[in-house]
Order: C-alpha cells, then structure tokens, then sequence
C-alpha cells in the first residue's frame, strides 16, 4: 500500500500515520520528521529548514524531493509506504507522482482528513505545551493555516481529479477515526 495523508497542520496526520505503520505494516515518511532530524543533525540543510520553519514558511520542493527520493531507496519502504506532510502543492504533487512513475511505484490512495480550523488551533496549542515545539507558536501556526489554504488545499481536487482521494473526518476518538481511514481505503 502506497498512500499519502493529507490534511492542515493538527489534522492527525502524523498520530493517524503511526497508527497506519503498525496495522499495514508499511514505513511512515514524515518530511517533517526528516525536516527536523537534519535540524537536530545541524546539517547545513537542517540550519536553512529551520530558519523557514521557524519563521512558519515551507521548505523548497527541490530539498524536499530529494530528501524525499534518497527515503524511497531504503529498504523498509518496499512493501509500501505512508507519506505525511508531502505533498503540499501542486507542483510537489506533480514532483511526486513523477517520482513515484520512474520507480514504479505509484499510489494507491490519498486521503484528506477534514478538521474544522478552531480544533486545529486547539489541537496544535496543546501538543506546542506537550512538545515544546518551536514551530508550533500561534503565529507560527495561523501562518501555517494560511499557507495549507492557499497552497495545500489544492492538492485535494489535483488528486480527487484523478481519482485516488478519499475525504475523512477527521475528528474523534483515534480509533474512530482510523477506522474511517481503513473503510475508506479498504486496508
């Protein structure tokens, strides 16, 4: 199973993509994950993705590609995979569906998780308290809304046009929602 999780920052992506990894037994790749690991590794990368994330903008597409392409190479991705935080434009969707031809290895589905804004804020001031996560500030966060509505949202119809979305509510007990997700891809 190949599948993308989309969804505006504290829709669950990330709690439902770890959940995912157990059940289909298939790698989660967090480009906020690797984002952050090069931060923590204090790569030239990391310092540059820090800057931009601190300051609530996305990191450039050919960073995250690449990061992304060397990720698809290793080994436990071969049974398949969960992709959280990418795509987050069409340009990257288009990037994406590319890469994932000249691998031959293309998605299986993507599903949108649906959360109204005001539980996101809720949702992402909490876990910024639990986490202590820099990039989880309120003006971090409302720029990051702002950025999922402008650029993110139409990764939704680039992929409901081909076909392969599944939209998911995404708000609930975790194993409601998961749930939804395995009806909704059938997994």
């Amino acid at each position: 199973m190949r599948l993308v999780l989309l969804g505006p920052p504290g829709s669950g992506k990330g709690t439902q993509a770890t959940r995912l990894k157990e059940h289909l037994g298939i790698a989660h790749i967090s480009t906020g994950d690797l984002l952050r690991a090069e931060v923590a590794a204090g790569t030239e990368l990391g310092k540059q993705a820090k800057a931009v994330m601190d300051a609530g903008n996305l990191v450039s597409d050919d960073i995250l590609l690449g990061m992304l392409e060397s990720r698809l190479g290793q080994a436990d991705v071969a049974k398949g995979f969960i992709l959280d935080g990418y795509p987050r434009n069409v340009a990257q969707a288009n990037a994406l569906d590319a890469l994932l031809a000249k691998i031959g290895q293309p998605l299986d589905a993507v599903v949108q998780l649906d959360v109204a804004n005001e539980l996101l804020v809720e949702r992402i001031a909490g876990r910024a308290q639990e986490q202590g996560r820099a990039d989880d500030n309120p003006e971090s966060v409302r720029k990051r809304l702002q950025v999922y509505t402008e650029q993110t949202a139409p990764v939704v119809d680039f992929y409901a046009q081909r076909g392969t979305l599944a939209r998911v509510d995404g708000v609930g007990g975790l194993e409601d929602v998961e749930a939804r997700i395995h009806a909704a891809i059938k997994g």
